[in-house]
């Protein structure tokens, strides 16, 4: 196992084989230059070693090759090769952000001592960074697909696992669920959140345009096609193809659509040229493509093809401990939307909230938010009619108006059944009835 990257720099080349060898046996990887121009080629700010270089060289000196070195990663250490009597510039070298300096003549042992700190203080660097990225990916995920509840964290974790592949993606699941979110999620967790994410809704194409939409057209294609254009397709290049509502696609077109995702390839209308295509399909239905197959209105070549890997996005109904939390959520988002102050959302509210369906699921309920926001308030939205036994009604009740306590509280016990009137052992019991659990309704920043 390497021990660790090296550059070394020196315009001397009995400098450089002595410090070089004996750097590799102490198992480092060294690659030596004798310009420092040519060594700042190699430096970017994922290298994963460290930089030693000579401060006297003509053209670029070290103590250049050290401020450009910062410019690209402040935190690379750099180790500097001083001459006799060159103590007063190292000491400069060091409050210019320089991580050590050697004094020539040096003993090998002590150049490699000041390399192996380096390095481990490198590995160090580039961990956290890692970590760093990987809690921020995963904040903004959580702030992008909100909930505790377990189906989805679930999703989240399912999407973590795929965003990091290329594979395309079938999303499933019910008008308003956040398809779209999805998707956006993906794309920004992956490889090519730099580039395009290109969002079409299938079903709100027309029938007569769809293709040139889709494929582009080349300045004479057909009557009225006096220009060429650039297609969907093409402008996704590089990045995510989302195609909304994925049934609603013409059988016509599925054909035509199966070849660019198995190919990678298109051609505009009123041309010949193939052009090749890089881009990850994302596709989403809210409709049984099983069932569309079977009637003959959907090809079960590119169902299959379409759904390598399936995300199935839960309903409100299978989340409704997620409510008065997203509701919350929501109502912050709408705030700062239309520019206006946060209403207080009191625990009555949220016991409304968590006493409803929502059928049009978290859509429904974002509207819900933006009227009250807006000042509208819940009132013109009746509960939803249930076919429940009183007992039951009692039931929903209750679990949703301790819920929306949790929730306002931020998952404080003490404060919740203080607030209910309850004893710590009757809110404990009635939880433990309702399937609660105290930490998913806890204050983010105490997670």
């Amino acid at each position: 196992m390497s021990a660790g990257s090296v550059i070394l720099v020196d315009d001397e080349e009995d400098v450089r084989l002595a410090a070089g060898q004996s750097l590799e046996l102490e198992g480092f990887e060294v690659t030596c230059f004798a310009r420092a121009e040519r060594a700042l080629e190699r430096i970017g700010r994922g290298f994963d070693g460290v930089l030693v270089s000579d401060i006297r060289m003509p053209k670029m000196d070290g103590m250049s090759l050290l401020a450009e070195t910062r410019e690209i990663d402040p935190d690379l250490p750099v180790i500097l090769i001083t001459g006799h009597g060159d103590v007063p510039l190292a000491v400069k070298a060091m409050q210019a952000g320089a991580y050590d300096f050697v004094e020539k003549p040096f003993a090998p042992s002590r150049l490699v001592d000041a390399v192996t700190r380096a390095a481990d203080k490198r590995r160090l660097t580039l961990e956290n960074r890692e970590l760093r990225s990987k809690l921020e990916k995963r904040d903004a995920l959580e702030s992008m697909l909100v909930g505790r509840a377990q189906a989805m964290v679930s999703l989240r974790h399912r999407i973590r696992t795929i965003a990091t592949t290329d594979a395309d993606v079938l999303i499933l699941g019910e008008t308003g669920t956040g398809k779209e979110l999805a998707a956006r999620a993906i794309h920004e967790l992956s490889e090519r959140r730099d580039r395009p994410f290109v969002a079409i809704n299938m079903a709100a194409l027309p029938a007569d345009t769809i293709e040139s939409e889709l494929f582009g057209h080349e300045a004479g294609a057909f009557s009225g096609a006096h220009r060429a254009r650039v297609g969907k397709f093409e402008h996704a290049r590089g990045g995510t193809l989302f195609l909304d509502e994925i049934g609603s696609l013409p059988v016509g077109l599925q054909a035509k659509l199966l070849r660019v995702i198995e190919d990678r390839v298109i051609e505009r209308l009123g041309s010949n040229e193939i052009v090749p295509l890089d881009v990850r399909f994302v596709a989403s239905t809210k409709e049984d493509l099983v069932d569309a197959v079977g009637k003959g209105l959907f090809r079960d070549d590119l169902y299959y093809r379409l759904n390598v890997v399936s995300i199935v996005m839960p309903p409100m109904r299978d989340r409704m401990d997620d409510a008065p939390r997203l509701f919350h959520h929501l109502v912050n988002e709408a705030a700062l939307r239309h520019r206006r102050a946060v209403p207080e959302v009191t625990p009555d509210i949220l016991t409304r909230v968590a006493a409803r369906d929502w059928p049009g699921n978290v859509r429904e309920l974002r509207n819900a938010a933006d009227r009250f926001v807006l000042g509208l308030g819940l009132e013109d939205m009746p509960l939803a009619e249930r076919e429940a036994s009183l007992s039951e009604q009692v039931d929903a009740f209750e679990k949703s108006a301790i819920a929306a306590m949790l929730a306002t509280q931020g998952g404080n016990l003490k404060a919740t059944y203080e607030a209910l009137g309850l004893s710590r052992k009757t809110l404990y019991e009635k939880m433990q009835k309702h399937g609660l659990r105290r930490e998913d309704f806890a204050a983010a920043e105490g997670r």
